[in-house]
């Protein structure tokens, strides 16, 4: 049985109409003789939505009890045994009540559709994890309930509800989403048509991406090369030189006034060697390429422009933003240049823009300096100077009447030699020499017209221009062969200076890394392989780019690491002198994986370390902390069945209390035990919604003695979005602390007030207090501070309080009382609206 689907429909915010368009393709389906059934849809007292479920097939939900309360949930078991072809599931990113199959509701759709069954879900922009943050600084609200970007990419279909803020808020104005008690706060805090607006971007802004990503596969599966203008990329070429500032601003600049515009910025250098780039400058223009939003990519081509114009179309590119050239007029005799030339190749669907700067025409350098191998172009120059020019010479010089005379005509001959040589290399240069000892001997030297030379002297002038053609030619070639080297290795030098970089900026991610790869050498694909032994099958440890290969003899380059380890690469032949620097990054591959799985699993070995130490200090607590209390209990109940001793209802009484009292304590010491078990395992699943202050924490002072705490919590406090059972939790375990050291009966405060955002619950004694260096190591579990006497807890008070406050996005410190004492600081996120104006983000806007 195949893997099923899962298709999303996706919101900017509640309301909007996912449930609704999900239930009218449910009734599509229907109509089609698809079997569709609802597996879980919560329709939230809308009256729309709930008569959309009319005529669609139920599943029974299970009921749940926590707490003291019935909730209901998905039954999954109940939707795996229907086993219908489609299932709708609302609300992708809910939490499940503590006690259901599965934490999270993505995790019950993940089984759904490993069974092979079809699911339809819905969810809003601000549950993606990724959005977290930027969501929080909007609307001021941090979204609790969250699902992980990779769960909603890996759908086969996300479709966009899409809605303006004006018409979400008359949908609201009038009663279609809340109940009217609630709709002036909704509409005055979460629901602005600011948060709605930058929302509604927000969701657009992802899906688009999403589809950009179908796009870039869809192209990439059918070798598409191409530009499909659906959205502006702007590449820059940069030379390293002054220049790319500019460009990069001015890249910028037309990025900005299209939405949702790429930049690009690209630094392509020779596989055999590098122009007069300057690595400090190339520094300097990747961060300003980052600090306006683009991205930076160094890329190895051979022939500049058509790497530029590969590159430019493999990332689906628009336009190209090139400068004028920095070559002086006469430097042109060496060919076009790359903004020309880029201009005629780039075709109807890439716009160039040539932009002019201050360093236009200020010169590149000599090419002879700074070139690499010799081109094609200019080894013709070379053969056309030393071959064609010869024969050009001879017929200027055969014109002239009166010649300039042989030792003359030698060095002219020489000139040209030497100038074939600069241009193309040692052959054109043997050539022009051969040449000109032909012409030299055929046209000028006495007897002319005949291969004989008569005067000695002229022999000996032909042979020395023929040796110094040779020589000079040699040492051209040499020297060009040099500069080869020296530049091929700088270029090494600096793409293993800039892998080195990587490392030391902290890029570890191994995709990254790959991704640099397949860049660099201008590749299709990418993959990290390994294998346990020689016989062994290939395991892919990480790849990149559409269809990696499986095994390194199915790679067009592959290279070793160690024995059991290659980097398969797929895309073209790289040549002999690339190994080299590709066997820099096969290492450095090897070393992020090492790193990353070392990583791991030094964070299993602290988390077992943590375990132990745990269970070590559980067992201390067992053989000491939880016997006391039993002990008494034991006691008080064999005193009072025995029959040795006739006691008085006052001593029974007392012996009873001491067995009430051991068993609260007991109680109470087993409770922090599993709580703190529970925070250990991350099964804490906070409930979080809306409420006052002043409704939970009289509750949590049951259990202190009456009179021991002065309690000031202002009517005007903003409600705060918490679990009400782990807040009750958190301020029993301080109060309870704070009354146990405060001296003499001394009465401790209670007090709370709002910052900002935040509401903070101070509770204050006047006890002997905590140095600084113990604030911290109070909050760590099995710890009593000072002269605590045993018996008194084992130490997990605090901590359970503390981990229940982070659990719920809030946080518990420890500060000093002034005059003397500790207070603790709970602080707790406040909801958007007031506590008299209702809630801002009313039940159910998950929705």
């Amino acid at each position: 049985m195949g893997r099923g689907t899962l298709r999303i429909y996706l919101g900017a915010a509640p309301g909007v109409g996912k449930t609704y368009a999900m239930l009218s393709e449910a009734h599509r389906r229907v109509e089609r003789g698809t079997d569709c059934v609802v597996a879980l849809v919560e329709h939230h007292d809308r009256p729309r939505t709930e008569v959309m479920l009319h005529g669609l097939e139920q599943v029974p939900r299970t009921e749940i009890t926590y707490r003291s309360a019935v909730f209901t949930e998905m039954d999954v078991d109940a939707v795996l045994e229907r086993a219908p072809a489609v299932a709708l599931v609302d609300e992708l990113a809910h939490t499940n009540v503590p006690g259901s199959r599965n934490a999270k509701r993505w995790q019950d759709v993940e089984e759904l559709l490993k069974a092979g069954i079809d699911v339809i879900s819905t969810v809003n922009i601000q549950h993606l994890e990724s959005l977290g943050d930027v969501v929080e600084s909007i609307t001021g609200v941090r979204q609790q309930e969250t699902v992980p970007d990779e769960v909603v990419r890996r759908a086969d279909q996300i479709e966009l509800v899409d809605m303006s803020p004006q018409a979400l808020r008359r949908r609201m104005a009038h009663g279609n989403i809340y109940q009217p008690d609630k709709l002036d706060a909704a509409l005055s805090n979460y629901f602005r048509p600011g948060n709605l607006t930058a929302l509604r971007e927000l969701a657009l802004l992802w899906t688009a991406d999403r589809v950009d990503e179908y796009l870039q596969q869809y192209r990439g599966e059918h070798n598409i090369r191409t530009t499909w203008q659906a959205r502006e990329r702007i590449v820059v070429g940069l030379t390293g030189g002054p220049e790319g500032r500019t460009l990069i601003r001015r890249a910028s600049r037309m990025a900005a006034k299209g939405s949702g515009s790429e930049i690009l910025a690209v630094y392509i250098a020779r596989s055999d060697g590098l122009t007069s780039a300057s690595p400090k400058e190339l520094a300097v223009q990747r961060t300003l390429v980052e600090d306006v939003g683009g991205t930076f990519h160094h890329v190895i081509g051979d022939d500049i422009p058509a790497a530029l114009l590969e590159f430019a179309r493999g990332v689906n590119a628009t336009q190209i933003v090139l400068g004028s050239s920095r070559r002086k007029t006469w430097q042109y005799i060496y060919g076009p240049g790359v903004g020309a030339t880029v201009a005629r190749e780039s075709g109807p669907d890439l716009d160039v823009h040539i932009v002019t700067h201050e360093e236009v025409a200020k010169g590149r350098g000599l090419p002879i300096a700074r070139g690499a191998r010799l081109g094609r172009a200019r080894i013709i120059w070379g053969w056309l100077v030393g071959v064609i020019g010869s024969v050009l010479l001879s017929l200027l010089l055969r014109s002239l009447e009166n010649g300039p005379g042989l030792a003359n005509d030698v060095l002219l001959f020489l000139f040209l030699t030497v100038a074939a040589a600069l241009l193309g290399g040692l052959r054109p240069a043997l050539a022009s020499a051969a040449v000109g000892v032909m012409l030299l001997n055929y046209w000028f030297t006495p007897p002319t017209h005949t291969l004989t030379v008569q005067d000695p002297e002229n022999f000996v002038a032909i042979v020395i221009f023929f040796a110094v053609a040779v020589a000079v030619s040699s040492v051209v070639d040499l020297a060009a062969r040099r500069t080869h080297q020296a530049a091929r290795l700088r270029a090494e030098s600096e793409i293993l200076s800039f892998l080195a970089g990587s490392v030391l900026r902290g890029e570890t991610a191994l995709d990254a890394l790959l991704e640099r790869v397949r860049e660099t050498f201008a590749m299709e694909s990418v993959a990290l392989l390994e294998r346990t032994s020689d016989v062994d099958p290939w395991t892919c440890a990480g790849s990149v780019g559409p269809a990696p290969v499986a095994r390194p003899d199915d790679a067009d380059v592959d290279m070793p690491v160690g024995d059991n380890m290659a980097l398969a690469l797929s895309g073209r032949v790289l040549p002999a002198e690339d190994r080299r620097v590709l066997g820099a990054f096969a290492a450095q591959a090897a070393v992020v994986l090492d790193r990353q799985r070392l990583v791991s699993e030094a964070d299993r070995a602290r988390r077992l370390a943590e375990g132990n130490r745990i269970r070590t200090a559980l067992l201390a607590a067992v053989s000491h902390d939880l016997r006391t209390p039993l002990a008494g209990i034991k006691a008080a109940v064999s005193s009072l069945r025995s029959d040795d001793v006739a006691w008085s209802p006052e001593d029974e009484a007392e012996l009873l209390e001491g067995i009430e009292d051991g068993a609260d304590r007991l109680d109470h010491l087993v409770g922090n035990l599993l709580d703190m078990s529970r925070l250990q395992t991350g099964t804490v699943t906070p409930l979080i919604r809306e409420i006052d202050l002043d409704e939970v924490v009289p509750m949590a002072l049951g259990g202190v003695p009456e009179g021991s705490v002065d309690l000031d919590i202002p009517e005007t406090l903003p409600m705060v979005a918490v679990d009400p059972g782990l807040l009750e939790r958190v301020v029993a375990n301080v109060v309870e602390n704070a009354v146990k050291y405060s001296p003499g009966g001394e009465p401790i405060a209670v007090a709370a007030s709002a910052h900002g955002e935040r509401v903070e619950l101070r509770v204050v004694d006047r006890g002997r207090g905590v140095p600084d260096e113990a604030k911290e190591r109070i909050f760590e579990p099995f710890q009593r501070y000072g002269d605590a006497p045993r018996g008194a807890g084992v130490g997990l008070g605090l901590a359970v309080s503390r981990g229940f406050a982070e659990a719920m996005g809030g946080t518990l410190d420890a500060e000093d009382t002034p005059g003397g004492g500790l207070t603790m600081v709970l602080t707790l996120t406040a909801a958007p609206g007031r506590a008299q104006a209702g809630a801002a983000l009313p039940a159910g806007a998950t929705s």
